[in-house]
């Protein structure tokens, strides 16, 4: 098991991998550093600079105003808000249940969920220059996980947590100013966040200002700009299966959100000759471990900042990207929610989520376990499978929805039969074209509740 560098917790953080340049774009084509620096410096002028921590909402996707207000914060300027989504009932509750009274935006507007609405003056704003009053220990920001597995819940992090993470995927992975990153994921999630806004902040990279989602858009924009990086996630992979190579250009793909399957994984290494990078981490841990199975890597390898250990098949981790405020043992070590086994001598294979293991009738059942039986019978693409509350909310009842060809229910339940107890058959199993899925990739829970709902 790996053991972290002992002071990566408590080093102050160099904002910069590579020496600064004003006039290299940070947004290909779009906003350069020096633009992006200059409106942090305005940003702490019209929000409030060092000591005016407050909270601004970013109700943008710009991910060179997502950069300046992180700049600004970090500078002990207000703490920045992501919310989980722009639409006006989300940005009213966030409103409500944090008291932010001005949000960023991209176009003028003059109310937004009663808050001040400001567009950021891109093109009227003089150059700047990385500041010296860097804050990294302090709050920074705060973001919404996107509630695939319940309520959206508002996590805290430090520039320490961001930053530090965001250097060492610069180092790990050799980025540099010669790369040219396109990105899938909405910055306003943390993989996004992070591989889009403060690895290339840190890195001296570019980021292409387009978030191609469709599988024709995707290899059109790796390839137009010749983009050496890909941030995607596990649909999207599937979806360029039969699209072919994206272009000599690309060196590196990174997939995360979710569980690659391993055929989407092995096609896309087919035609490219490139592994897909697998990122293990949640919102609130931040990244916890990587694997490339086009290098025979079965398990994760944990960071090499990361300490970790298993017990009773659930993972542990202490780490530098971990938020304030999650519950840690007296070593420092949270416990997360995945089961876990040890896979080899340095790394672990995932066995699920431990509230994936539910009772019906007083009998265990494990929902990975169904749905990994779904996953290989004729037909089916995806599947994924719940326990739900029945009617008097004191029994759970388990469904599964599938993603593929119609496939009779009975059917599905008549091959699981041959596996499975009959209290751990599904009562009701529904086929889809597609799972439905929010935009960072996730599956969009609501939407499946409401399709399993009396």
């Amino acid at each position: 098991m790996t053991t972290p560098d002992p002071g990566a917790q408590q080093t102050a953080v160099s904002l910069r991998a590579e020496p600064f340049e004003a006039r290299r774009e940070f947004v290909a084509g779009g906003a350069t550093f020096g633009e992006v620096h200059g409106m942090a410096a305005w940003l702490g002028t019209r929000l409030g600079g060092t000591g005016q921590r407050g909270t601004v909402c970013l109700a943008t996707e710009n991910r060179a105003s997502i950069a300046a207000a992180l700049l600004n914060s970090l500078a002990g300027g207000p703490v920045v808000l992501l919310p989980h989504g722009f639409s006006d009932q989300i940005l009213a509750g966030m409103r409500q249940a944090t008291g932010c009274t001005v949000a960023l935006v991209d176009t003028d507007r003059e109310e937004l969920a009663d808050m001040e609405a400001i567009r950021p003056p891109w093109g009227e704003i003089p150059d700047g220059s990385p500041r010296s009053d860097a804050r990294p220990k302090g709050e920074l920001l705060r973001l919404y996980t996107g509630g695939s597995t319940g309520a959206p819940q508002l996590w805290p992090k430090t520039g320490t947590n961001l930053l530090a993470e965001a250097l060492f995927l610069a180092d790990r992975f050799a980025v540099s100013p010669t790369d040219r990153i396109v990105a899938t994921v909405s910055p306003a999630h943390i993989y996004g966040l992070l591989y889009s806004v403060l690895l290339p902040l840190v890195s001296g990279a570019s980021v292409v200002p387009d978030s191609p989602s469709f599988p024709e858009e995707i290899v059109r924009t790796v390839r137009t700009w010749q983009a050496t990086i890909l941030v995607g996630v596990p649909p999207q992979y599937r979806a360029l299966r039969g699209k072919g190579p994206l272009g000599p250009s690309l060196r590196r793909a990174f997939s995360s959100a979710g569980m690659l399957d391993a055929e989407d994984n092995a096609e896309f290494c087919r035609h490219n000759r490139l592994g897909i990078v697998e990122v293990y981490g949640s919102t609130e841990t931040g990244g916890i471990g990587l694997r490339n199975r086009f290098q025979g890597e079965a398990g994760f390898t944990p960071y090499p900042t990361v300490d970790w250990h298993i017990r009773d098949e659930r993972l542990s981790i202490r780490s530098p990207y971990l938020s304030p405020g999650l519950p840690r043992d007296a070593e420092g070590f949270f416990r997360t929610g995945d089961r876990v086994e040890l896979a080899g001598t340095t790394g672990f294979q995932l066995k699920g989520r431990a509230d994936s293991i539910t009772k019906v009738g007083g009998k265990r059942v494990d929902l990975e376990e169904i749905r990994g039986a779904i996953r290989q019978l004729a037909g089916v693409a995806d599947c994924l499978v719940l326990a739900l509350p029945d009617a008097g909310g004191r029994e759970h009842r388990i469904v599964a929805l599938v993603e593929g060809e119609p496939v009779p229910a009975e059917a599905i339940r008549a091959a699981l039969a041959a596996r499975f107890e009959p209290h751990a058959l599904p009562r009701a199993v529904k086929t889809v074209e597609r799972l439905p899925l929010k935009a960072n990739g996730k599956v969009d829970r609501e939407a499946v509740l409401r399709l399993f709902a009396p």
